[in-house]
């Protein structure tokens, strides 16, 4: 018997990279806006679809973006214009 993944939303990788864009950040500085405790690649992992980030770092992300961690989640939402 095989193990089935769980699914995962298409559109987070392009949602996290718009965001860190529309703030005017590198990946580094996204990185430590994050508080990651890691490498700015963490952030291009992220960003490429390669990795996938924990609950609390999307949370972090939605908060920077002051929006609902459903729009980054819900791949039928579309990101609002961030301030």
């Amino acid at each position: 018997m095989g193990r089935s993944g769980r699914t995962r939303p298409k559109r987070l990788a392009q949602k996290l990279q718009a965001i860190r864009m529309e703030l005017g950040l590198s990946q580094t500085e996204m990185s430590k806006r994050l508080e990651l405790q890691v490498h700015y690649s963490a952030v291009s992992n992220y960003e490429l679809g390669t990795r996938e980030p924990d609950l609390i770092i999307l949370l972090r992300y939605a908060r920077l973006a002051r929006i609902s961690t459903d729009v980054l989640i819900d791949d039928k939402q579309s990101l609002p214009k961030i301030k």
